[in-house]
This record gives structure tokens, sequence and C-alpha cells, in this order.
């Protein structure tokens, strides 16, 4: 089921900030941090909580007796007071973003892992830009609620609490005031913010709709300029940002609304209260500079309890990103390792073999691709992979490297069925060179290194060279330190594919996968890249789905598939006098080379 779908009502259900716990251990694996952070906020939080006291000092006994020396001597301890806030409050803020930062990069690494070990059947169904999303703007959000929010939301309730324990110790009779209205300010408060991280859930969701939608329209922008469809593209991205704004304001209106009714009851409640203690001022029953004490503690309380539902709010913001992210983490990959693996034989000897092989793309489970498949390729051997479109060709390759698995039957290498080794012992013993090659926006060196990351300068050099392409990367101006783009927009294709080869020979795996990989280049493009195959496909057995007959010729077997089966088998000369599928596509596909 795609990440991104959702249930309103579920969320509804699910409306608190319960999905923040998932964070607790990433928190309680800093205990030093988290000491330091509570040690000072409780250190600001006493501090601010004694300047009421000595306010009350002040009025009732300087003012009062013209002291001087008292009021100087009262000042000075309101300034110390106020040195010991600020260290306090600057060290509590180190701490608490210190935290922040350290959580959201764990969790950060801990989604990216997760999301680079799941399975192409995940990628199938969801948007790699919606993923990206919760994997930046998502992570984000918690990161401001476990550092600055969190810090606030603990800081306000401490003197929240601070404050109404000292209202009662200055006076009881107005703190029972007090406590009558917090149900009218708490209950409106819960409901509000359940409110708040519905909408704020739905937000996230559009605008990582949004982002998804840009990231492959940026991806295809030669694409969208080629066929003068940026207005088009423009119209759409600006429609899904549009619905993101709104649903935003959606969520910002809840939380204002909420801020205003809750401001609105804590300070009309402290205006009430204070009106009962100056009569009681005038009545001789209360001292000024207790009345004085007890207004700040009212403004602290209520502060802090108005500051609470703004945190609040954002704390069900970090919580709808939390619960995303777990949905995230959440996901299983079809595609495991089993529980006790049997290990592949030592040395390989690269054969391959399929046996009453079924199968369908679980995103098309209606659709069979592979129909009771069976073949073997022996050792060393090179067969051409042949057939119309939709034959179920890349499958094959596609369940050698174990991205997926049969429906039924079993895949073999070196006579082991690829469900029982561990998925590293089963890619590590084969290399491919595909037709739309992946190339990283890093340099030339870094790329041919993908394939094995502890190979030397050497190394990588004897594979580029084997591949033909250290010719052309000695011209650039930084040599294998190049930078060539993303994607390698910066390449040719030809060159592009000289270095995908590059990095197949560097892994040195006994089984090649080639597919397709001259198809979309030009005659001396395609001379070169052959000459590196050629290099390549030595002493190693190699599976080759091609349409060019220089690549078939010199193939072992040719295989050709039709419907999911295999339905012809031989060489070129003996398929070719067959007059089946096969001699069909080399007239129809080759005629232009047998010319030549």
């Amino acid at each position: 089921m795609p990440v991104a779908e959702t249930n309103q009502d579920e969320n509804s259900k699910r409306a608190s900030l319960k999905p923040l716990r998932t964070l607790l251990p990433y928190l309680l694996r800093y205990p030093k941090l988290i000491i330091g952070a509570c040690i000072f906020l409780l250190l600001a939080a006493v501090t601010t909580l004694t300047l009421p006291m000595a306010v009350r000092r002040v009025i009732d006994n300087g003012f009062s007796g013209q002291d001087a020396d008292f009021v100087n001597s009262y000042f000075t301890v309101l300034m110390g007071i106020a040195i010991v806030l600020a260290i306090s409050s600057g060290m509590r803020y180190y701490f608490v973003i210190l935290i922040g930062e350290r959580v959201i990069t764990d969790l950060r690494r801990d989604v990216f892992d997760h999301i680079a070990n799941l399975s192409p059947g995940f990628y199938d169904v969801n948007r790699s830009g919606e993923i990206i999303s919760r994997l930046t703007a998502d992570t984000t959000q918690i990161k401001s609620a476990v550092g600055a929010t969190a810090s606030m939301a603990l800081r306000n309730s401490i003197l929240c609490l601070g404050g109404v324990i000292m209202m009662f110790v200055t006076s009881f009779k107005l703190s029972l005031f007090v406590i009558i209205g917090i149900p009218l300010i708490v209950l409106p408060l819960v409901g509000f913010g359940r409110a708040v991280r519905r909408r704020s859930r739905h937000a996230q969701d559009t605008l990582a709709e949004a982002m998804a939608y840009a990231s492959e329209a940026i991806n295809a922008t030669r694409t969208l300029q080629a066929f003068n469809a940026e207005k088009t593209a423009s119209g759409r991205f600006n429609g899904a940002v549009d619905d993101a704004f709104a649903a935003a304001r959606d969520a910002v209106t809840t939380r204002a609304t909420l801020t205003v009714f809750t401001i609105s009851l804590v300070f009309c409640g402290v205006v009430g209260i204070l009106w009962s203690g100056a009569h009681s001022v005038l009545d001789g029953n209360m001292s000024a500079g207790t009345l004085g004490q007890f207004l700040l503690y009212s403004v602290l309380a209520a502060g802090s309890l108005g500051a609470l539902s703004e945190v609040y709010s954002e704390l069900s913001q970090a919580a709808g990103a939390a619960e995303r992210l777990g949905e995230l983490l959440q996901e299983q990959s079809d595609i495991q390792d089993p529980e006790n693996p049997i290990a592949l034989p030592q040395p390989s000897k690269g054969t391959i073999e399929f046996s009453k092989v079924d199968f369908a793309y679980p995103s098309r489970p209606d659709t069979n691709i592979l129909d009771k498949l069976s073949f073997k390729i022996n050792s060393g051997e090179t067969v051409a992979i042949v057939g119309p479109s939709g034959a179920g060709k890349s499958t094959l390759f596609s369940l050698i490297l174990r991205f997926y698995d049969p429906t039924s039957g079993e895949v073999k290498i070196d006579g082991v069925d690829v469900k029982k080794g561990t998925l590293e012992d089963v890619r590590s013993r084969t290399a491919i060179v595909p037709q739309d090659v992946t190339i990283f926006a890093s340099s030339v060196s870094e790329n041919i290194a993908f394939s094995r990351q502890d190979a030397t300068k050497e190394d990588i050099k004897t594979a580029s060279v084997n591949a033909l392409a250290d010719e052309f990367v000695q011209d650039m101006d930084d040599g294998y330190n190049s930078m060539i783009g993303e994607r390698g927009v910066t390449l040719s294709g030809g060159q592009r594919q000289r270095v995908a080869i590059a990095r197949g020979m560097l892994k040195d795996a006994p089984i090649l996968l080639l597919d397709e990989a001259t198809s979309a280049l030009d005659a001396q493009s395609e001379k070169l890249v052959q000459q590196a195959l050629d290099r390549m496909m030595e002493n190693r057995t190699t599976i080759v789905i091609a349409h060019r007959l220089s690549t078939i010729l010199k193939a072992d077997r040719i295989l050709v598939m039709d419907k999911g089966k295999i339905v012809e088998e031989g060489t070129h000369q003996t398929l070719s006098s067959a007059g089946g599928i096969y001699a069909n596509l080399a007239k129809l596909q080759f005629e232009q080379e047998l010319e030549g």
C-alpha cells in the first residue's frame, strides 16, 4: 500500500501526541545532554519563580520605610538573579537544540538506511518525491519539536505548576478562583489540539504530493522543454502548492483560533481575580506587596498556560510528522534474507538456472510476466535473450538480482536457490550494465568505485582503461576527480555507458548482465562500447538482452522469448532459417545491419 494513503477517520481517532513516543529511543541515546538540559531548565524556572518574592519584599519593606540601603541590596540581588536566569536560559537553549540536532540526524540516518533496503516493489507504488519530503520536511518539523518546542513545553509546564503553587502560598482565597477556571481553559485546549494535529497532517501530506511532482518535473526538465510543456508543468505544480497552501491555512487558522480562545480566557480570569485582590488590599486583608507577588505569579502561570497552547499545537504538528515517518519505518521489504541462509559455493562457477518460474509484478498481480519458464546457462557461456517488447526479458535480470521473488518455481545461481542465500552473497556474483545508466552527481572516480568501495586509484584506473573510458577521462580538466553532473549530463551516451562498464569491471563478478547496453548509441560510440564489453565478457557467464546483430552473433546461444516463455533456442543461423519469431525479428530489426 502506498505510504501516501491516509484515512481521515483513522487520523481523527489517532489525534494525539502518541506518535512522539517513537522518538524516545533516540532521546535515550544521549543521557548526558538530557541531564544537562534538565538541570538548566529547572534552574531557569526556579530563578524565574523567585522574582515575585523579591518584588514583594521591595514593595512592602523598601518603599514603606524609605530605606535606600534595603532597596539597593534587593535590586543587587535582582540583578544577580537576572544574570543566573540569562546564563541558565542560554545553557538550556544550547542543550535542547543540540539534542534536537542529534536526534534528527540519527532519525534521518535510520530512515534513509531503511528505505535504501526496501525492495523495488515498494518503489513501484510509491513516488520518490513524496518519500524525500518525509525525509526532509517531516524531520525538520520533528527537530523543532524535540529541541526548542519540547524545551518550551517543559519550561512552561514547570512555570505554570510553580506559579500555581506559589499563588496558593501567597493567597489561598484568590487561588481557588484560579482552580475553578482551569477546566474552562484545558478542555478547549485538548479539543482544538486534536483539530490542529488532524489539519497539520493533511497539510504535510498535501505538501509532500506537491514536492513529489516537483521532483519528477525537475528530473525531466529536458523532456518538458523539448515538448514546450513548461506551462503545463507549472500549472500543475501551482495547483499542487495552492492545495498545500489551503491545507496549511486551515491548520494555521485552527492554531490562531486556539491561541485567541486560550489567551482570552486566561487573561480575563486574571483580571477578575486581581479585581478581587484589589478590594482585599483596600479592606486591609492583604498587603500591596502580597498582591503584587500574587499578580506576578498569576501572570507567570497564565502566560505559561497560554504558551502551552501554542506549544501543544506545534507538538501536534510534530506528532503528525512522526506518524508519517513511523509509517515509512514500519514498511517491510518483500525481499528478505532467509533465517538460515545457505552459502553459495566458492569459487563461483557462474551457472544460472530457471526452473518452472512463474512471475507477476506485485503492482500487477493479475498479469503473469513469466509462465513456467525453464532454462539453464552454463559457466562461461554467453547467451543472448531476444523477443518482442513485453516478452519478459528484463524481468529475468530482476529475478537473478533478486529484486523480486518468483510467484512459483526457482531461480538458481551455482545450484542454490537465490531465496536461500543472502542478498549480499547473491548480488556479489553479478555485475550489470543497463541500457539506462545511473550516474551520480559526483566525480568520475566515485562513480566507477560505486561497485567496490575499497577500490584503490590504481584499481579504478585499470577498470577505466579496460572499459576504454580512460582516454576521455584524461581529457577532462580534473581527470578522475572531474564532477560530471546529475545523471552524468556532461557526458555523452557512449561515455556514460563506458563509465558503467568500468564500474562493472571493477566489481569483477562471475556473472555479467547486459541489458541492451548499446541499443541507443551511434555507430562510433557503439564500436567503442562493444570493444569494452568484449573485454568484460571474457571468462564470465554473460546474459545479453540485445537488439543489435553484432552483439547477438557473438552469443553461444540465443533464447527467444514471447509471452513469458522460451519459444525458440539456437544460433543465429539455425533460428534465421527456421522462419519463426526470431527470423521475423531479424528481418525487421537487423535488415539494415545485414545489408551493411
